[in-house]
């Protein structure tokens, strides 16, 4: 593809999500938010208007019979994620569809099929390796200056009912395995640069309305003897969002979100990491940039599927104690 060439991209998904992958592709050169689809047209055009990009259009089968648009990302609700996929990659559109990839490992494993099949840019949205907090400890890790001993992991929400990080009603129900989890899983042998060779997980009651668990717990050990420990819940109130702590040989830091300190909670300046603070951005700058290079983007679907097999045996599990 020509390098000054418009990169022209359908937006799925006026959520939250959405709107922040909008905001983040109107400060990329050279790319314009072409199309956009929700729930609803009326609500696909609200969204496009409010965020000043692209026109609504009423369904995604539209936009994918659209010569025009190079590629699709997708902030769509999780049970859409993989069949949306291969429908973008049959097209003939790269696509970049936030995490999690799909929620079975049958379903992740045939979107990485399609993907080698039509070779063809395909990204999953893991925003943790991109933002500036944890690319921080990476690059001290990969200058041979710090070693991951443990990471201890907290993903905390309240959510005992089924909305939206908008407050609002959700059509779908979330899940702290294949989405939450997912996050961390391949952080962590990210981070380590070694695979999963362990993995174990307990869960809490069945939330009777919402039929998932509201609390869980991982442990992960890493191929170079690094561990891992997650706590996940949906019963949590407060703090929320999702805090790393780095346990490593020389210096313990705590990430959150787009934010680094050391153990006694002194701000780290990661400023000039890279181009910028906002994860979702520099995510979305990797998706185009690998589109115009012809190559394959970090958290391409190939590099992310060990972190979806991880969580389908932890899936097996906690599904076989659960029938136990």
């Amino acid at each position: 593809m020509s390098d000054d060439r418009t990169i022209r991209i359908a937006l799925a998904g006026g959520g939250a999500f959405g709107a922040k992958h909008a905001a983040a592709l109107k400060r990329i050169k050279g790319v314009e938010v072409a199309a956009v689809v929700s729930d609803t047209l009326d609500n696909a055009r609200a969204f496009a208007a409010e965020q000043g990009v692209g026109r609504g259009v009423g369904t995604l089968e539209e936009v994918l019979a659209m010569d025009e648009i190079d590629a699709v990302i997708l902030a769509t609700p999780t049970p859409m994620h993989a069949a949306q996929t291969l429908a973008c990659l049959d097209a003939g559109k790269h696509v970049q569809v936030e995490i999690p990839l799909a929620s079975s490992l049958e379903d992740a494993e045939a979107c990485l099929e399609a993907q080698q099949r039509t070779g063809l840019v395909a990204m999953v949205g893991h925003t943790r390796r991109f933002n500036p907090s944890h690319q921080w400890v990476r690059q001290r890790i990969r200058a041979g200056e710090y070693r991951i001993q443990q990471m201890d992991v907290q993903t905390y929400f309240f959510r005992r009912s089924n909305l939206n990080a908008l407050g609002q009603a959700r059509s779908w129900t979330d899940h702290l395995l294949w989405h939450h989890a997912a996050h961390t899983v391949d952080l962590f042998a990210y981070q380590t640069g070694s695979p999963i060779v362990q993995a174990n997980a307990i869960q809490g009651p069945i939330h009777p309305e919402l039929g998932i668990a509201m609390d869980m717990s991982i442990q992960l050990r890493a191929e170079n003897g690094a561990i891992c420990t997650l706590s996940l819940s949906f019963n949590n109130d407060g703090p929320l969002g999702t805090f790393f702590r780095y346990i490593g040989d020389t210096g313990t830091y705590v990430a959150r979100y787009d934010d680094l300190v050391t153990a006694k909670d002194e701000p780290i300046d990661v400023t000039g990491i890279d181009v910028s603070l906002d994860g979702i951005e520099l995510q979305d700058r990797e998706f185009v940039a690998a589109i115009r290079e012809g190559r394959e983007p970090n958290a391409s679907i190939a590099q992310v599927m060990p972190c979806y097999r991880t969580l389908a045996a932890l899936e097996q599990q906690l599904n076989a104690f659960t029938a136990s």
